[in-house]
Order: structure tokens, then C-alpha cells, then sequence
């Protein structure tokens, strides 16, 4: 006897509602996109109790002829394939014929649809997949399509809703996507009456961002743009200060259409690499366009996720587009947000500190008359507060004294230590906790490489990027942070930070070669595990060695460390490669770059000065210079901030001298 029947046309399409209409989002987001299909420059949606018991989406387009309103509730009916080449260049959000269908199987639907501006149109009714009503009707050219009670004959289905604000926000989030993906077109939400979105459809998106986010998050945004044989991305991304607390504020666009790809989200998160401070994610919206035929938007039944025929080299297209974005802005960010357009605010202070930067090199005697050329005339005004003198009190001064101009380093920076510690006193003798790491105990100690401060230098000055400002040195504050001023206004320093940041490009640089540096020792460390994690590092012995440690088992958990580089850490030798044990035992495959990378962060956080430590006025005039030459000195590895600023403005404000 035949076991296989065909299903009634009623249950494959509650069945299909299961994949395509997930909660009332789902069915704001499938209407929505109809509408946006029919070429619509006004959409407006109306939910009511989270959208469970009314959803009216409005729109302006073109229509559906009268003849096609029942067949548009058929399944897979669609205007928008032809043949099966079409499903290979898919240019609409809509394509499957499925959502209506869908839709209609599981609540009470009203269509009144118009394909001209005859004043004529056609209304539909069906409750449950069973026509009830189609006939003439009055109707403006668009399509006006009402849901009610959605899951009324489901209740299985209805039993898992969540609460009404719950609902409410997911259709709320789909509106935002769609609005992000179409600044053309005017969006409107209202829920219970309330309008809880609306755009003017403009076609500028920094406006939408404006309308979603909030104006003072709009001014935090920059544009981004970049283009090549295959793809262009446009958008905006925010500034690292500009955090959330997960994923939801990064938006993903392509070729209108809101998605969800984890290669493009790692792509974002690189190029804001230690820009962010852990477990923040930033706000973008990036809009991608390519020819359909390099991505499939046929892999997921709510059409979410998609496959790129490229993806490597899209998402290396994008890391580097938003690397150089954030590259090319000041990251610090200010203490008090001012009113748009006062002076002070942050776009005048940005731009004011756009000028070209005096960065010393390996070449500063040869170089310095050409970079002291390109300092602006207006820091001429300076007064003795930018000169090479000392100012009054004994501070010094920064980068910009004239002498720093003329000759590449002050004389007390000449002489460069090692990135653990800093110049000592005048008198010569060494701060807690800069000492250099010269001794090792009963390490037998090689000689220093001849280029081992080459490895250090500063980077040349790249005139199209924007300067770290030229600081003066006012004082310490709690042992914590620098105080520093310039022109523009008072800045504060996060000391651990800044050193972190300084000693994390210089490590950085040192992992690039470690076998250069590796030393062995006299009597070796000693480093125990547990029996599981002994004979899963027995495997991965290697690792170590890419990173200049020699590790070698010495008899059942016990391990001798043989050899590590000479720059590690005085006394922190054994935790850091405690720490990278750890790192390789979680990690399934070897990734160089990784590894570098999470050493370079370890050994920069235990060589740095900590707070509650107190500096000399030389050490702190040397952290800020070396802060300076960094490539990006304004986060540390981890994401902090190393620099608040107070502009002047900002001051004159608190104490009431402007109103």
C-alpha cells in the first residue's frame, strides 16, 4: 500500500510559514521588502500589541494589476524570475513567491492593491489560506496590505511569542535595517499609535543614522569609501568611543538588502584592532554593491545569509577601506560634547589638529629641517609655552619644543633605553620599574644585536595623516595619568596605557624575528601542567618556537624552558609563557599572525608602568614623545583610551564663562 501522499496545498503552506514567518518581524520584513521591490518612495507600517494583532504596511509603488492580486497569494508565484538564470543575478529583495502565502496561512489578510492612478483597484481577503473576499475597489495607485491577528489559527505558535515590548523591538530593528538600506526612500513606524521612526527620504543615510541613533551619534560618524574591479563600499563607521555592547549596531548591506555575514563582521572587528576595548563592538553601517552574480542570497529561507564567490577578497577589501578610515582621524575622544557648530566641538577640534606631524626617526639630523618646515605658522604663536626652554615650575616641554625641531630628540632623549624603562633623573639614577632588562641572573647574557633599537624607531611622518598634537607637560595627577596641554586645550594621559601602547609596537615588531633574540640559559625555568595538558603540548611545541621560546618536556607535566628572547620582562619570564601555554592549549590551529599578536599584548601589559607609580618630569616628557612616534597612539592593545582631551571651550564652559 502507497505510504507517500502529496500534502494539501493548506498544510505545506502553514508548513512554509514555519520557515518564513518566524514573529510578526518576520512578516513586517517580507511586506517591507515588497514594498521597497515596487519601486515605493514611501513606505508606512502600522503595528499594533508588538504587531500579534494588526500590521498594516502602506505603500506609494507601483502595484499589483488587478488580474494578479489572487494569483499573488499562490505559492512561488512571482514576478520576479523568469527562468533559472534569473536565480543567479537576483537584483530584488523578493524573489521565492513564498511570503504571502506564507503569511496568509496563518492570519487574516486584506490586500487593496492598485497598479495605476485611475482611482480603481482590487481588494483581497483571505482568513487562514481561504479566500473570502475579491472584488472592485476605490484605491489610490500603491498597495495598502493589512494583517490581523497573526497566528490565530496556530496557537502552538502564538504560545511562544514573547511580550509585546520584546516583539516590538525585532520589528523595530527590521525597520531600522530597511531604513539604513534605502535612504531614498521615506520610512515610517508607528506602534499603537505612537511613531516610533520616521525618515525623510532624502537619500542621505548619515540623516537616517541621525534619525535612528540620535544627531549626537551622527556627529561621531565617519564616511567611508573605496572601490575596486569587484566591489564598492560606502557608509559610515563610528568612532571607537562609539561602543555596544554586542553585534546589533554593526549593519551589513548589500545591494540593498540587510544581512548577516560572520566574514564581513571579522573584517570590521580587524580593522578597529585594539581600538576597542573588550567585549565592545562598533557601530557601522556598510553598504556593499557588487554584480549579483557574485553573491548568493538563495541559502536561507528569510534570506539573512548569503555567499560570496569572492569572500576572502571581500573581506580583505573591506578590512582595509575601514583600516584606512580610522587611520586618518584624531581618536581622541573629549571629555564634555558640546552643541553642534560652537566652537570647540569635536569636527573644529579634529580639524584643527589636521596638520603634519614631527615624527624623529633613524635620520632626524637630516630630516629635522624638513619637518620643521612643515610645522604650521600658527604654532609660531605658541609662545614660550611650545619653546625649547623649560617653563616655569620645571616642566618640559613636548615634541614641538624647538629644539626637539631642530635636532630630532631633546638631549635627554638621545640616548634611547629599552622599552621597559625610561631615561632616569638628572642625576642619573633609574625610577622603580624602568630599569632595563640587563640582567637575568643566571642567564648567560649575548650581546645586544647592533640593530636592536633600529627595531624601535619611529615611523617616518606620513604628511596625509592627521598628528598626534604637540604636548607640553603640566604634571602628574595621582600617579595615574599626565597632564599635558597645548593650544587647543588640556589633555589628559592614561600613563599605563600610553607605555602599554609604546611597548606593544615595539614587542610587535621584536615577534616579527624572535629566533634573532633567543638566548639559553644557564638553569632553565621550570613550568608544570596537568597530565592532559602535558601531552597536548608535547604537539605543539613548535608554537613556541615561532615565538623565540624553546620549551622541553622534562618528565611527567614538568617542562624546561631552555631558551626565550632576551626583551622579555625581567621576572615576568615565567608568567608569559605560562599565559601563551594557555593561548596554544585553546587554540586549534596554528596562526602565526595570532600568536604574535596575543605575545606582543602580554609582554607589553607586564613591561609597563603601572598606576600609582610617580615619574620624573624627563620620564614623562619621554613616555609622551614616544607616545607620539607611535603609529596609533591613541588606544591601547586592549581597546582603552589613552587620551581624554578638555578643549578649551570645554573649560571656559564648566567654570561659566561662556553661557
Amino acid at each position: 500500500m502507497a505510504k507517500i501522499t502529496v500534502l494539501d496545498e493548506h498544510i505545506a503552506n502553514q508548513i512554509a510559514a514555519g520557515e518564513v514567518v518566524e514573529r510578526p518581524a518576520s512578516v513586517v520584513k517580507e511586506l517591507v521588502e515588497n514594498s521597497v521591490d515596487s519601486g515605493a518612495s514611501k513606505i508606512e507600517v502600522q503595528v499594533e500589541e508588538g504587531g500579534l494583532e494588526l500590521i498594516k504596511v502602506t505603500d506609494n509603488g507601483s502595484g499589483i494589476e488587478s488580474e494578479d492580486c489572487e494569483k499573488a497569494f499562490y505559492r512561488h508565484a512571482t514576478s520576479k524570475l523568469a527562468n533559472g538564470r534569473d536565480l543567479f543575478q537576483i537584483r530584488s529583495l523578493g524573489f521565492r513567491g513564498e511570503a504571502l502565502p506564507s503569511i496568509a496561512a496563518v492570519s487574516k489578510v486584506r490586500l487593496v492593491s492598485s497598479a495605476d492612478d485611475s482611482g480603481l483597484g482590487r481588494v483581497i481577503a483571505i482568513e487562514g489560506g481561504t479566500l473570502k473576499e475579491n472584488e472592485v475597489t476605490a484605491a489610490p495607485q500603491g498597495t495598502d496590505i493589512t494583517i490581523k491577528e497573526l497566528f490565530y489559527n496556530t496557537p502552538a505558535r502564538l504560545k511562544y511569542m514573547k511580550t509585546i515590548q520584546t516583539e516590538l523591538g525585532h520589528v523595530s530593528d527590521v525597520m531600522y535595517r530597511q531604513a539604513l538600506a534605502h535612504p531614498e526612500i521615506s520610512f515610517s513606524l508607528k506602534h499603537n499609535g505612537n511613531t516610533l521612526l520616521q525618515t525623510g527620504g532624502s537619500g542621505g543615510l548619515l540623516q537616517v543614522i541621525a534619525a535612528i541613533y540620535g544627531i549626537n551619534t551622527s556627529k561621531a560618524m565617519i564616511p567611508i569609501e573605496g572601490e575596486n574591479l569587484d566591489y564598492r563600499v560606502t557608509g559610515f563607521i563610528g568612532l571607537p568611543e562609539l561602543t555596544r555592547s554586542s553585534r546589533t549596531g554593526m549593519s551589513t548591506i548589500v545591494n540593498g538588502r540587510y544581512i548577516r555575514n560572520t566574514g564581513l563582521q571579522q573584517s570590521i572587528l580587524r580593522a578597529y584592532h585594539t581600538l576597542l576595548p573588550i567585549n565592545r563592538y562598533p557601530l557601522v553601517v556598510l553598504q556593499l554593491e557588487m554584480h549579483p552574480s557574485l553573491v548568493d542570497v538563495n541559502v536561507h529561507p528569510a534570506k539573512l545569509e548569503v555567499r560570496f564567490s569572492k569572500e576572502s577578497e571581500l573581506n580583505a577589501f573591506v578590512e582595509e577601506t575601514l583600516r584606512q578610515a580610522l587611520s586618518q582621524q584624531v581618536l581622541i575622544p573629549q571629555a564634555a560634547k558640546q552643541p553642534l557648530g560652537k566652537p570647540g566641538s569635536g569636527s573644529v577640534i579634529q580639524e584643527q589638529l589636521r596638520f603634519p606631524a614631527f615624527r624623529p626617526d633613524s635620520s632626524a639630523e637630516s630630516a629635522a629641517p624638513a619637518a620643521a618646515a612643515a610645522v604650521q605658522p600658527a604654532r609660531e604663536t605658541a609662545g614660550q609655552a611650545m619653546s625649547g626652554a623649560a617653563p616655569a615650575g620645571g616642566a618640559y616641554t613636548g615634541p614641538a619644543a624647538r629644539e626637539a625641531a631642530a635636532a630630532g630628540w631633546p638631549p635627554a632623549l638621545r640616548e634611547r633605553p629599552a622599552p621597559g624603562s625610561f631615561a632616569g633623573s638628572a642625576g642619573g639614577a633609574a625610577q622603580p620599574g624602568f630599569a632595563p632588562p640587563a640582567s637575568r641572573g643566571a642567564a648567560a647574557q649575548p650581546a645586544r644585536p647592533a640593530d636592536a633599537d633600529a627595531l624601535y624607531s619611529a615611523p617616518e611622518a606620513s604628511p596625509e595623516l592627521p598628528a598626534f598634537p604637540e604636548l607640553t607637560l603640566i604634571g602628574q595627577h595621582h600617579g595615574t595619568y599626565l597632564i599635558a596641554q597645548d593650544e587647543q586645550g588640556l589633555y589628559l594621559i592614561d600613563q599605563h596605557a600610553a607605555h602599554e601602547r609604546v611597548n606593544y609596537e615595539y614587542y610587535y615588531e621584536k615577534f616579527g624575528k624572535p629566533a634573532d633574540a633567543s638566548q639559553e640559559l644557564l638553569l632553565p625555568l621550570t613550568l608544570e601542567f596537568t597530565p592532559a595538558e602535558a601531552e597536548k603540548l608535547k604537539d605543539r611545541l613548535s608554537w613556541f618556537e615561532q615565538a623565540g621560546v624553546i620549551l622541553e618536556p622534562f618528565g611527567g607535566g614538568t617542562f624546561r624552558v631552555a631558551a626565550y628572547p632576551y626583551w622579555f620582562p625581567e621576572g615576568e619570564e615565567a608568567s608569559i609563557i605560562t599565559e601563551m601555554a594557555e593561548w596554544v592549549l585553546n587554540e586549534r590551529q596554528l596562526d602565526l599572525a595570532k600568536l604574535r599578536e596575543k605575545s606582543s599584548i602580554m609582554v607589553s601589559c607586564k613591561a609597563s608602568i603601572k598606576a600609582n607609580q610617580k615619574l620624573t618630569n624627563e620620564e614623562a616628557v619621554t613616555l609622551l614623545a614616544r607616545l607620539a612616534s607611535c603609529k596609533q597612539p591613541y588606544t591601547c592593545p586592549h581597546g582603552r583610551p589613552i587620551v581624554i582631551s578638555f578643549s578649551n571651550y570645554d573649560l571656559e564652559k564648566l567654570f561659566k564663562r561662556v553661557m
